[in-house]
């Protein structure tokens, strides 16, 4: 594998996270002799490798998070050794080698987090270390002699230790930056060292038991100190000697006893961070305001309250954080919403009332916190002023001009242009120049004139040209060459420096080329050369050439002539650009190369797509994770197969899925989903997915794995995990190679387009880490993948294939691992699923039912679409005519003469039986229905004469067509859908073979019209099932009889009993039950005096052939009651309405943006309770007012534009001078003028699945 040659010129290699616990160091890193730096971290090392020993110009080792007790071995002999790092380790003072600190070069040490009891011995030795990093040790005391000869030391960290004291000769490191010394007994230290330490930047003294008289008195000296943290201490005020500090930008005194702050704090003029969290503050000090770079200031768990905040807060201009959470807040100052560039504001338990209304003038805010603040009421939201919507023209003009009425409607609607007479506009225009005196418009000249000239005699005093001398300039002159932007193609530099570039076509883009590959030419590419040189007079001039290779293809040829153009467009070149073919060089071209030009086979692919046979490998990957699909590559072996996971076998064109006994569902339906995605995007769609399960295997799965084994079993522990995979970014420089790891690191895009960057050490990678100028490798145990960017370098992308196998061969690895190569935009499947949300974002409406959408976003991004879209068209159009009585009889006897047969089915139980004959008609909002039709239908006969009768009945046979109706109560479940489907409707297919079925799903009052027909309008519905009808017997039932817009349209819909909703213009039927042995009971029909004759017959009708014969029936006219039975069944008299006008005017509308655009639809005539869509706006007209409806789904955006559209409504209705009042409307809190439109209004329902 040494034969790759690339491990010489490896200057940097990071392994960790590999596992190294078994003595599995590779032996290849011997042959790293250039190697740099190494970084072998959380790899399980239990002790230092003598591998590294070889490694001589190693100067960086990093060793930390591992399982090592001693450091003897091999790291004496790394004489180049600046770095070593050994944090997180169980090292102790007698594991340490003395040899290494008398290493001359060593200038970082860190052993923190380790079990040292004292400081290393002979670690002064080491002369020119400059960061020691002692921390999280169990320490006591510091030698005297450490810090005598360490005067170079710029970092020190003795943090986390037992140190009671510190030696006087800390004041010799006076070129110490950074001193951490947080979680040491330091009581009696006073600490006077510290004004010796002039280049101090960062002080940390966090819970070291400092008190104001354990603190120098000044610190003036220390001019350059930025960083000071004295928290978790007994401060019981501001320590004096922090006022001197004029560089101060960040300090820590929280958790301390501070009830107060001195005016002073206006000295620190440039701090930009202050934590008081946990003190006793009661106020602030109004200097605070003087504060103008302050960005964080942290007041938690003091004693705030509203008059301890100044007024003048506004003053912090630069503010961005406030958390003032668990005070006595009652109010925050308005001044404090005036800090326009604030994002962070908490204030969780406090005792807070409301806020400013300012508040919502904070457009830059993304977290507001008010948690646990049980009074406080919120300020409404400031009315949205803009005019219109997605940029809606909503007026009522524009919506009838868009909806194709005439000139005269529109002008009828107050919308009309008045026709302009040329003719009047003359004859004005004369009678002004008629009625005007002579003298005035010569006076006007004569002004404007005395102007021009005092200001062309201004211009002349001042060396100015004149207007009298002002010229106009040729047409030629007048054009301009339109501005393009070549930044994304040549930089800045490119021209201002004599020399030599050179760039080859790639992709339609020209590529810069390697200093090293000047004069060296592939002959299937084309290359652009700029010579820049230095004329005589000091301006600078320019040669461009473009090469073209004899192999080169037609789309190189001609990005290359157009980029030479670009480039002299770009560098203002008056040269031209000259071409240059292979083989035939001008003496020019080949000065600029000094005459050394050479060429090479081969070169870049075209930018043109090819169509190329894939040549597949064949993998077995495990598929594991329940949310997101993570596939593990296993060996092509039988013995791989686990029953408690799903696998996918990729052969090429086939894809196996194959699921074990024990394994979930899920696993199956994601790995399935997974192969369809392989098909798709790496197979043209011409794979084959074939589903298998354990114990039904083919022959040709188990000869793809080398047979069947003898038994399948469990070979993982329960709590296995992947190993984690490793990203690494290929970096290129002068004659080496370095290969370090990129940190998981997730990036989360807000809302503002800003990324934020945190540690998710569990989550897998993202996509955005990938950059398109780099070349990365991706270590996944079993599998290296090699990413390789669109505009990567050509030497990177070699050199990083060459890394890759050096990389699979220098792993301990699994027999079955490959080395797999990626280009961007054409990634395996496998590849992208190691990323986190890689090709899994599904197109959605993000405005549909969603208030939390980026509506701003959306809208910029359609508006050249069909945003600014409306149709408002439904709301100009008449409403629906009823249908005729005769013409409804007409269908009614037409849809009834071709109907054959008609079978009725009741779901019971969760089985479908027969429905009794004298049943039929009657429904229950509970249960489900079946109805198999049969019609005749027309079929035109091909039969020659003289064929035989047989043939006929034949044809007879084919001229039925079946028609499954399948009807569900409005509070029936969906089980009864899914019953049917899976068992009904496979026997009625069984029953009919050859005939296609149709089958047609309605709900209960939005059934079909044909339906309807065949029940002859004696259609009633009852409340609940009708199993349980007996326990229902013994009450009164009131049936409401109502016709919307067609006679077809006839319902008997069981309401309540309640004699209030009687109504003089409708028909109603009254079952009253008798608890007698002689009568079960009555019923009525009572008429209404202003009800449709019509309608009184088919009442009495109904009562007669629908209803229980040993019943009583009685025909009631409305004030021909009894009192016996009557009023007595229905609850007693109340008043109730004697007309229902709004029957005939009422029209019901749904604003909606299904379509992608926001639109309104009319509903029929025959709407009902349930066409309300709880995520819509629906307008109601009664003939009286116009209600909005509002569900509780509906969004933000949805909600303006259809007030929008209702205002456009009234305003139409208007012109038509039909005046209509607007009123909002809720769901469930809708008045009797709403729901007296709908038939059997009830209570909303929730459906159980």
């Amino acid at each position: 594998m040494a034969g790759t040659g690339v491990l010489p010129f490896v200057r940097g290699l990071d392994l960790s996270g590999s596992d190294f616990k078994d003595g599995q160091f590779p032996e290849r890193i011997q042959a790293l002799s250039s190697l740099r730096w190494l970084k072998l971290n959380r790899t399980e090392l239990p002790r230092v490798p003598e591998g590294i020993s070889s490694l001589k110009k190693l100067e960086h080792l990093s060793l930390s998070h591992n399982k090592l007790t001693n450091l003897h071995g091999s790291l004496s002999s790394l004489q180049c050794l600046r770095a070593l790092v050994a944090r997180g380790n169980e090292l102790k003072n007698s594991s340490l080698p003395i040899d290494i600190f008398h290493l001359e070069d060593l200038s970082v040490l860190d052993l923190s987090q380790n079990q040292l009891d004292e400081v290393p011995a002979e670690l002064e030795m080491t002369r020119g270390l400059l960061v020691l990093n002692l921390s999280n040790n169990r320490i006591e005391t510091v030698p005297n002699q450490l810090f005598v000869n360490l005067t170079d030391l710029l970092y020190l960290d003795l943090s986390n230790n037992k140190l009671e004291s510190l030696p006087p000769q800390l004041r010799r490191l006076v070129h110490l930056q950074t001193l951490i010394l947080s979680n040491n007994t330091l009581l009696h230290t006073q600490l006077r060292q510290l004004t010796a330490m002039s280049m101090l930047q960062i002080l940390h003294l966090r819970n070291t038991q400092r008190t104001l008289s354990n603190l120098p008195t000044s610190l003036e000296a220390l001019t350059h100190l930025e960083d000071v943290d004295i928290s978790h201490n007994d401060l019981s005020g501001v320590p004096e000697c922090l006022y001197t500090l004029p560089a101060l930008k960040r300090l820590n005194l929280s958790s301390n006893n501070i009830s107060e702050l001195s005016l002073c704090i206006d000295q620190w003029s440039r701090l930009e961070s202050l934590i008081l969290s946990r003190n006793h503050l009661t106020s602030l000090p109004t200097s605070i305001s003087k504060l103008t770079r302050l960005r964080k200031l942290f007041l938690n768990s003091n004693k705030l309250d509203f008059e301890g905040i100044p007024s003048s807060i506004w003053k912090l201009s630069n503010l961005e954080q406030f958390f003032a959470s668990d005070n006595n807040l009652e109010l925050i100052p308005e001044s404090l919403c005036r800090c326009a560039k604030l994002r962070k504001l908490v204030l969780s338990k406090n005792r807070l009332i409301t806020l400013p209304d300012l508040v919502h003038y904070l457009t830059d805010l993304e977290v507001l916190d008010v948690r646990d603040n049980p009074n406080l009421i919120m300020p409404p939201k400031l009315v949205d002023q803009a005019k219109d919507y997605y940029s809606i023209d909503f007026s009522l003009q524009n919506q009838l001009r868009l909806a194709g009425a005439s000139p005269a409607a529109i002008a009828a609607a107050g919308g009309g242009t008045p026709t302009k007479d040329p003719v009047a506009r003359k004859l004005r225009l004369r009678r002004l120049r008629d009625n005007a005196p002579d003298d005035q418009a010569e006076q006007v000249l004569k002004g404007m004139s005395d102007v021009a000239q005092q200001k062309n005699k201004k211009m002349e005093e001042n060396g100015e040209m004149g207007y009298t001398e002002l010229k106009g300039r040729r047409w030629e002159e007048v054009l301009e060459k339109p501005q393009i932007n070549y930044s994304e193609i040549f930089t800045e530099d490119v021209g201002q420096i004599p020399g030599v570039l050179v760039w080859h076509i790639e992709n339609f883009v020209p590529m810069l080329t390697d200093e090293s590959f000047h004069g060296r030419f592939y002959k299937a590419d084309c290359y652009i050369v700029l010579k820049t040189f230095m004329e005589e007079s000091g301006s600078l001039n320019w040669q461009i050439f473009y090469w073209i290779g004899t192999d080169s293809s037609l789309d190189k040829m001609a990005c290359a002539a157009i980029h030479a153009v670009n480039l002299r467009n770009f560098l203002g070149a008056e040269s031209r650009t000259v071409r240059e073919e292979m083989g035939d060089e001008s003496d020019e071209f080949m000065a600029v190369f000094e005459d050394e030009v050479s060429y090479i086979e081969g070169g870049t692919a075209s930018g043109f797509y090819t169509v190329e046979d894939v040549n597949c490998i064949t993998r077995l990957y495990r598929c594991i994770g329940q949310h997101n699909v993570y596939l593990q590559a296993n060996a092509l072996h039988g013995s791989s197969l686990d029953p408690r996971y799903s696998f996918l076998l990729d052969t090429g064109l086939i894809i196996y899925i194959w699921k074990g006994s024990q394994a979930s569902l899920s696993s199956k339906t994601k790995a399935r989903l997974f192969a369809e995605k392989i098909n798709k995007n790496e197979r043209k769609g011409q794979a084959e997915i074939v589903l298998l399960i354990q114990g039904e295997e083919t022959e040709e799965f188990w000869e793809i794995l080398g047979g069947q084994p003898s038994a399948i079993k469990p070979h993982l522990p329960d709590d296995f995990h992947p190993s984690k995979p490793r990203l690494f970014k290929v970096g290129l420089g002068q004659g080496y190679l370095e290969l370090p790891q990129v940190n998981y690191k997730l990036l989360v895009e807000h809302k503002n387009k800003k990324i934020c960057a945190e540690l998710f050490p569990q989550q897998r990678l993202v996509q955005s880490v990938l950059d398109t100028y780099n070349v990365y490798l991706l270590d996944c145990q079993t599998d290296v993948f090699v990413w390789i960017g669109r505009r990567s370098p050509r030497l990177l992308r070699a050199a990083a294939l060459k890394l890759g196998q050096e990389l699979l061969a220098m792993l301990p690895r699994p027999s079955h691992a490959v080395l797999l190569r990626n280009l961007e935009g054409t990634e395996m499947q496998v590849f992208k699923s190691k990323f986190k949300n890689w090709d899994d974002i599904l197109q959605v409406d993000f405005i549909h039912g969603s208030q939390k959408g980026d509506l701003a976003l959306k809208i910029k991004r359609d508006e050249n679409k069909e945003a600014g879209k409306a149709d408002l068209c439904a709301l100009f159009c008449p409403r629906q005519a009823p249908m005729p009585l005769s013409e409804a009889e007409q269908l009614l006897e037409e849809w009834n003469e071709d109907l054959e047969s008609i079978e009725s089915f009741l779901l019971e139980g969760r089985k479908f039986v027969r429905l009794p004959e004298n049943e039929f008609g009657h429904f229950y909002s509970h249960d489900c229905y079946v109805f198999l039709c049969r019609y005749w239908v027309a079929v035109e006969s091909h039969e020659e004469e003289g064929e035989e009768e047989g043939e006929e009945e034949k044809q007879q046979d084919e001229d039925l067509q079946s028609v499954v109706y399948f009807w569900q109560g409005r509070e029936a479940s969906n089980m009864g859908w899914l019953t049917f489907t899976f068992s009904l409707q496979k026997k009625f297919e069984s029953l009919f073979p050859g005939t296609k079925m149709e089958v047609v799903r309605m709900k209960q009052q939005q059934e079909n019209l044909k339906f309807l027909a065949h029940f002859r309008r004696k259609f009633i519905i009852h409340h609940g099932q009708r199993r349980a009808q007996d326990k229902r017997g013994q009450q009164p039932c009131l049936y409401h009889l109502r016709t919307n817009g067609s006679a077809l349209c006839s319902r008997f819909i069981q309401i309540d009993t309640d004699p209030s909703l009687l109504n003089s213009e409708f028909c109603f039927i009254l079952k009253v039950p008798f608890n007698s042995e002689d009568s079960p009971g009555i019923v009525y029909a009572w008429i209404g005096r202003a009800a449709d004759p019509d309608e009184a017959k088919l009442a009495e009708d109904v009562i007669n052939s629908r209803f229980d014969s040993a019943y009583t029936k009685q025909v009631l006219n409305e004030g021909e009651e009894p009192e016996n039975f009557f009023w007595v069944g229905i609850g007693g008299q109340k008043p109730y309405k004697d007309g229902a006008e709004y029957l005939k005017l009422a029209r019901l509308f749904r604003c909606s943006n299904d379509k992608g655009y926001f639109s309104v639809s009319e509903k029929c005539s025959d709407f009902c309770q349930d066409d309300l869509a709880d995520d819509d706006i629906m307008i109601l007209d009664n003939g009286n007012q116009v209600f909005m409806w509002v569900g509780k789904q509906s969004s933000q955006v949805v909600i303006k534009l259809g007030l929008k559209a209702v205002q456009v409504y009234i305003q139409h209705l208007r012109s038509k001078e039909a005046k209509r009042k607007l009123k909002l409307v809720r769901k469930g809190n809708e008045p009797p003028l709403f729901t007296q439109c709908f038939h059997a209004w009830g209570e909303f329902r929730t459906v159980p699945e």
